[in-house]
């Protein structure tokens, strides 16, 4: 079976968008504006509507069986007005999710997006835990993406090792899920979303996992990296060597981090998926498209679509069990809640 780990609902009907759109009406009025969390009417029809010529009918002709699925990650949108803004956000989001999971449930597993606020980090982190034990033990979500910087850019909020995190960090752990690390949209025109703020973002979140020894007291927490880790296979002797050099510092080794860190094939084009699985050990690696995202055109030189990953794994250099770990096996070690459809045992 093919699992897409990484696919996002960037199709969503216009209702969605309204709903948030008067949230920053009312927001620019009142910066404290509470509100509440309202409704959104979306029918059935409008969510296959919305899926069936997009997500569906790529999975179809890519070969793809299956995927994990969750809110567009550049809406989740932290920095947006306060800790309520981004509850009601991140709950009518979810619901959203939920839905389109029962209604394809041999198609999609549902993630959430938590409702981080960068304006009360304390306040924000108590939001998520909440909103992540709502969506796990009320509504079978398998999984959360997890902001490194909530700020939009400016990284001005607690380091991903901070204390503040350790009660989302512990609710992990209790319910037995992982964290995609992955940022939002960027307000800061230093960076651009998905060509730096991403991959920067990436980087960044693996780099201060390895400095800061975190999964030293959560040794079975686990992060997948998207968009093939960022910097870190390319640079993968960099932080190989800085951290036997800094061991004595408190420095995780690179080999010891990777029991609970994993990356996803989100890289589009051969080259770099080549080196993806050359330098980072097959166990670590997730299959992945983030269909329909950042990268949505053909590639002039293959005549082929750029985030059409499968063909990548297809045609590197793998045996076919390694392809069968990146494929399915280690998206079922790494999601345990995860139940793939006709796999009794999954």
């Amino acid at each position: 079976m093919i699992v897409d780990c990484h696919g996002h609902y960037t199709t969503a009907p216009p209702q969605l968008g309204e709903y948030r759109d008067a949230q920053k009406e009312a927001l620019a009025d009142d910066p404290a504006h509470v509100g509440e969390r309202g409704t959104i009417s979306i029918s059935d029809d409008a969510l296959r509507e919305s899926l069936e010529p997009n997500q569906l009918r790529l999975q179809h002709e890519r070969g793809i069986d299956f995927c994990i699925f969750s809110p567009r990650a550049s809406w989740m949108g932290h920095h947006i007005g306060n800790q309520h803004t981004s509850k009601f956000w991140s709950q009518q989001c979810n619901d959203l999710i939920r839905r389109i999971c029962d209604l394809y449930p041999d198609r999609f597993a549902p993630v959430c997006q938590l409702p981080q606020t960068p304006s009360d980090p304390e306040a924000g982190i108590a939001n998520a835990v909440a909103e992540l034990r709502r969506c796990v033990d009320e509504m079978g979500f398998v999984g959360c993406n997890l902001n490194p910087d909530p700020s939009g850019g400016w990284w001005n909020g607690p380091t991903m090792y901070d204390p503040a995190f350790r009660p989302l960090y512990e609710a992990m752990c209790e319910l037995d899920v992982p964290a995609m690390i992955h940022v939002s949209a960027t307000c800061n025109d230093h960076f651009h979303s998905t060509g730096s703020h991403y991959l920067g973002a990436d980087t960044t979140a693996f780099m201060q996992a390895l400095t800061s020894g975190v999964f030293r007291d959560f040794p079975d927490m686990r992060w997948v990296i998207p968009h093939g880790g960022g910097a870190v296979p390319y640079h993968w002797g960099r932080f190989k060597g800085m951290a036997e050099e800094n061991q004595k510092n408190g420095w995780m080794l690179v080999d010891e981090l990777m029991d609970n860190v994993f990356f996803d094939t989100c890289v589009y084009h051969q080259p770099g998926i080549d080196l993806l699985v050359d330098v980072v050990p097959t166990e670590n690696i997730l299959f992945a498209s983030e269909m329909v995202g950042a990268v949505k055109g053909l590639n002039p030189d293959t005549g082929e679509y750029y985030d059409d990953t499968k063909k990548y794994i297809d045609r590197a250099a793998l045996t076919d069990q390694q392809r069968t770990q990146i494929f399915e096996g280690n998206v079922q070690r790494v999601y345990p809640r995860l139940r793939l459809p006709g796999k009794a045992d999954s």
